[in-house]
């Protein structure tokens, strides 16, 4: 994941490590990262402060009087090997992935960090910012017009730029938890559904590299899924049997089919992507996440109609990422099924 860090927030956590040192403390938190941002003082996370008309002095020594020095400790180069995160501020850094991917970017930027640190609102720190008028929905806000207006923003990100699962453990050390563990391609740079290239497989993309194995014995499923598909309307089948009979298979057998161009001509080039809801859910520990990742979904197949997506085991979605006041999936998906 340290590979996906721009050379300035790189730059803003080295800074976090001296001002936890110079504060006598033997841990870094989330407000040494605010005051790693603020004294970097050139990144996005600055600018947007200063957009939002914040007196950046004020709020650095509003920030170490919550986090005040300690006299007993002596500060030396030893201790920065005694430095360890706490949760707060270790949820910052993983969750700035997460941030990095919903913005398109393609690395992780000091806009990003202030972002997930404004994510818990239990956080002494960003109870802080929220008392000086900065909270999540206004950064993200004031981010979204800087991004408007320089094009180096919404650069999509290509597969360097955020390594698979496996990359992104071993980049950090093995014992992270990574926030992404879809298990779909990776996608080229100009890959138009980001989101489902994470959480999905692309079915069809496995079929032409001849990752999939034969399926026999179900002709006549195949066939009339494939009917129901070319619909003009109730064009959604829905596949029941017990566990191991071969549903799985039948959408496997249909992107088969696809690239061989042996189904119907409206299902010419379409993309079969099975949808991981596991993967979907793991990681949303804040309301409105889970949300925020199923709109992300919905908004891409809107936009791209040559998908035709796979939900296994679809009865999972009752009740899926529902909390109190919040939607299911099943609720999400509803309109879009109808």
């Amino acid at each position: 994941m340290d590979d996906n860090f721009s050379p300035r927030v790189k730059d803003v956590i080295a800074y976090s490590k001296e001002e936890a040192l110079r504060l006598g403390h033997d841990f870094i938190g989330t407000e040494h990262l605010m005051l790693g941002l603020l004294r970097d003082g050139n990144g996005k996370a600055v600018s947007i402060l200063s957009a939002l008309d914040i007196d950046l002095n004020h709020l650095r020594r509003k920030v170490e009087i919550l986090s005040p020095a300690n006299p007993n400790t002596e500060s030396n180069t030893n201790d920065k090997k005694n430095l360890h995160l706490t949760r707060q501020a270790e949820r910052a850094l993983k969750t700035t992935f997460l941030e990095a991917k919903l913005f398109q970017s393609a690395s992780i930027n000091t806009a990003h960090l202030l972002l997930c640190i404004l994510r818990n609102e239990n956080d002494p720190t960003t109870k802080l910012l929220i008392k000086m008028k900065v909270d999540y929905d206004g950064v993200k806000d004031q981010f979204k017009v800087m991004m408007s207006n320089d094009e180096d923003f919404i650069d999509s990100p290509s597969a360097e730029s955020f390594p698979s699962d496996d990359d992104a453990s071993a980049s950090s050390g093995g014992n992270k938890e990574n926030l992404f563990t879809g298990s779909g391609a990776k996608g080229n740079k100009k890959s138009k559904t980001p989101v489902l290239d994470n959480f999905g497989r692309d079915l069809t993309a496995m079929a032409e590299d001849d990752k999939l194995d034969p399926v026999v014995g179900r002709e006549n499923e195949i066939q009339r899924v494939s009917q129901i598909l070319s619909r003009r309307k109730k064009n959604n089948p829905l596949l029941i049997g017990e566990p191991g009979v071969g549903k799985s298979a039948i959408a496997e057998g249909l992107a088969l089919r696809i690239i061989q161009r042996k189904v119907s001509r409206i299902l010419y080039d379409k993309r079969v992507v099975t949808l991981d809801l596991a993967s979907l859910v793991a990681g949303t520990k804040y309301r409105g996440q889970f949300e925020e990742r199923m709109k992300a979904v919905m908004n891409e197949l809107e936009k791209n109609d040559d998908i035709i997506l796979f939900i296994d085991e679809i009865h999972t979605i009752v009740g899926a990422g529902g909390a109190t006041g919040s939607l299911d999936a099943s609720n999400m998906f509803k309109p879009a099924l109808a």
